[in-house]
């Protein structure tokens, strides 16, 4: 039933692997509550889902957390409502918890700088990461985008990527001389020695032309950070949100760097304009005489 479920999600809203290996752990977590209680989904009410909503709660799981297992409850028995499995919708009157502003950890520009020239490019290994760090803050892609580049999504005469983002929604995104320069390098030389004979269109390869995950690239984010001195709290999305902000901070348009992002509702944008407030309002405490 829950593969059902997650099966018609993807066919309705494209969702990716990440989300929907999401919804499909909340879902079993639930059933599996349920079963503790002798009880199956299709017998779930809205005492009960309550009861295991402050379980949850219980064992500390983070607001943001227990919003989006409700996200894959109510979508799940809207579901079975839709097809007659259940008579009445139980989550109907369970109200979203409330989430705070959560913003983003920042890298100032010099941090970036930091990071981006850490690799060792005499290596074809660090010098593949060097170009896709480059290539990362200079489009903004999600890292799971990033590892999923085909050697036919770039275009380096018009200077623009072509990306398969969520909801396989296509978008374009230029791309800076740096980022270009580097990944025409890359190609003709690192990308060459790292397949080794083997044959992949895959952008960005590993060993022996095996593809990619993003827990690869991430765990070596990681390690470039830790060699540029970089104590900031990192995440996946690290240089997507300096992207997005040392943007917004020299002037670009919301709406442009909404289009770039490939964010479908614009206030989920919005919240790089807070962290860029944030950040002007530490300058003129730091460095104003009467700050």
């Amino acid at each position: 039933m829950i593969s059902l479920f997650i099966e018609n999600l993807w066919l309705e809203k494209g969702l990716s692997d990440n989300s929907q290996s999401a919804y499909r752990r909340d879902l079993v977590q639930l059933s599996n509550w349920l079963e503790k209680n002798n009880k199956k989904l299709v017998d779930a009410d809205h005492l009960l889902l309550q009861q295991f909503l402050g379980w949850r709660n219980e064992q500390a799981y983070s607001a943001r957390s227990n919003a989006r297992m409700l996200s894959a409850i109510r979508g799940f028995y809207r579901y079975l409502l839709r097809h007659e499995l259940i008579s009445e919708d139980p989550v109907c009157l369970i109200e979203s918890p409330k989430l705070g502003l959560h913003l983003p950890q920042m890298l100032s520009e010099a941090d970036v700088e930091a990071l981006l020239a850490t690799p060792m490019t005499d290596r074809p290994l660090e010098f593949r990461d060097r170009a896709m760090l480059e290539l990362l803050y200079a489009s903004g892609l999600r890292v799971s985008e990033l590892v999923g580049l085909r050697t036919s999504s770039i275009n380096l005469r018009q200077g623009v990527i072509r990306v398969l983002g969520k909801g396989n929604k296509e978008r374009l995104v230029p791309l800076g001389e740096n980022a270009l320069d580097w990944l025409e390098r890359y190609l003709a030389g690192a990308r060459l020695q790292l397949m080794g004979g083997h044959r992949t269109d895959a952008l960005f390869p590993g060993r022996r032309g095996r593809p990619m995950t993003r827990q690869t690239f991430w765990y070596r984010i990681k390690k470039y950070a830790l060699k540029a001195e970089i104590d900031k709290p990192l995440s996946p999305h690290t240089l997507r949100h300096a992207f997005a902000t040392h943007l917004l901070n020299h002037g670009a348009d919301l709406r442009v760097v909404q289009l770039l992002l490939g964010h479908s509702d614009l206030s989920t944008t919005q919240i790089y304009t807070h962290v860029a407030r944030h950040r002007l309002q530490q300058l003129h405490a730091e460095h104003h005489p009467r700050g």
